[in-house]
């Protein structure tokens, strides 16, 4: 990798491209009306995968950008997860039918925070109203340090069979510096606990550019990691956006590593990854060789959504929570972030969308481009345009921004097909960027680009 080029462009902010139009775009236009019409409209055949928000932690970890409130009170939570029951039942109402469901992710916050019946119910409830197939994938993220073993009984009965674990960082001087303490011991005793029970596929989330990360730290946060032997790892870079989350206030910017120093370590840690045998995946993930994201990269059949890389080939995303987003055919749709907004939604029968984006066969277009570079750092302009009824010539001179990146060697341009040269991988959101026809760079609404 080349860090003249993570000093050139590593600073500029841009989007992770988990969809497109990004949510920023998304506006109140689209709403609940909208919504149930998009519902009804469903093809006959379609499949759907279903995520599930649940904004509550028992405290804040202060690099979080998730949407997420602190709370003590259990009867809150029991509340929120009848309001979650109520929901799926008035989305699968408005489709008219039980859809085929292949994967359904909980996500978070702390989706472990419910109590076992409760989280028990809910599976229940999907069940009742989807047709969650028998080999549908469905994962929980978990914070290792609250995990009870009567929440892994309540996830092995009800056929959770994927488990996305926080790490984050094993240094302790960067556990204080985001309030996540979090030993390697817990974490240990959770994969143990998980494995026991049938839940073999296991996944680690790390962060890079952390308060007072190292390169040495990250590579010892790797060792530890491998010695647990997940099947994946995400691999993010720490987005530092207090005027949008006020808690990352807490965290010193005089002790957050620069743009260079987040390069060496986001490049420690994939070397480290793949010489331990990992396959790199996109931007930002790893899997072993036989793990079923690295077979669908390597038969370029990877897929990009909320969740980040996936293996889920569908087109329908239904999104249940207060702030949840779902994909349709048809656009995007977000919830009511404030929890009392979207239980007083679903309290008066009606869908929570606040707001949404109607895509334009033009954002389907650049949309597959998009996805397609995300995905496999290449994309046939060419066949892709095809499929559009567009032109690839057209497309080509509308991304001004793709001249200096093919200047600088970052992109191959070989007729229709482009190509993100193999030490500038790590750049590819400004690759990905150069056909986004909606990005205003004066806008700091997005993470740095490395």
């Amino acid at each position: 990798m080349r860090t003249d080029l993570a000093a050139s462009y590593g600073e500029e902010r841009l989007p992770r491209y988990t969809s497109y139009p990004t949510a920023p775009h998304f506006s109140p236009a689209v709403g609940p009306d909208t919504y149930a019409e998009w519902l009804a409209g469903l093809p006959a055949g379609a499949s759907a995968s279903l995520y599930l928000h649940v904004p509550f932690c028992r405290e804040m970890c202060w690099y979080c950008g998730c949407h997420t409130q602190i709370v003590r009170r259990d009867g809150l939570i029991a509340a929120y997860q009848r309001t979650l029951r109520s929901e799926i039942a008035q989305v699968s109402e408005t489709i008219g039918r039980r859809i085929k469901v292949e994967h359904i992710h909980f996500g978070g916050g702390t989706p472990t925070i419910m109590a076992p019946e409760a989280f028990a119910e809910l599976m229940a409830a999907m069940r009742h109203s989807f047709f969650v197939l028998p080999s549908a994938e469905i994962a929980v993220e978990i914070d290792p340090r609250t995990l009870t073993s009567e929440m892994v009984e309540a996830m092995r009965l009800s056929g959770v069979n994927r488990a996305s674990l926080g790490v984050q960082s094993f240094d302790p001087v960067v556990q204080r510096a985001i309030n996540r303490v979090q030993s390697h011991e817990q974490t240990a005793s959770v994969v143990d606990r998980l494995h026991r029970a049938g839940i073999n596929r296991i996944n680690f989330d790390l962060i890079y550019g952390l308060p007072h990360q190292t390169v040495a730290s990250c590579l010892d946060t790797v060792r530890r990691s491998l010695e647990l032997g997940p099947d994946r790892f995400s691999v993010f870079g720490y987005a530092h956006v207090p005027d949008f989350k006020k808690h990352q206030r807490m965290i010193n910017e005089a002790v957050l590593p620069d743009g260079l120093a987040r390069h060496d370590q986001a490049c420690a840690i994939a070397n480290a990854l793949k010489e331990a045998g990992y396959v790199q995946i996109g931007l930002d993930h790893f899997a072993r060789p036989d793990d079923a994201m690295a077979v669908a990269f390597e038969e370029r059949t990877l897929r990009r959504n909320f969740q980040g890389y996936t293996t889920d080939k569908g087109e329908v995303l239904l999104g249940f929570g207060a702030s949840a987003i779902g994909h349709l055919p048809q656009g995007y749709v977000q919830n009511q972030v404030q929890i009392g907004a979207y239980a007083q939604s679903i309290a008066a029968g009606r869908l929570a969308t606040a707001k949404g984006y109607g895509l334009t066969d033009d954002d389907r277009l650049r949309a597959d481009i998009i996805e397609r570079i995300m995905c496999e750092f290449s994309a046939d302009l060419g066949d892709i345009c095809a499929r559009h009824g567009a032109e690839p010539e057209a497309m080509l001179q509308s991304a001004a921004r793709l001249k200096p990146l093919i200047s600088d060697g970052i992109v191959r341009l070989d007729g229709d097909r482009l190509a993100v040269a193999s030490d500038s991988r790590f750049l590819v959101r400004s690759v990905a960027a150069a056909f986004d026809a909606h990005l205003d760079p004066a806008k700091q609404l997005h993470s740095r680009a490395v």
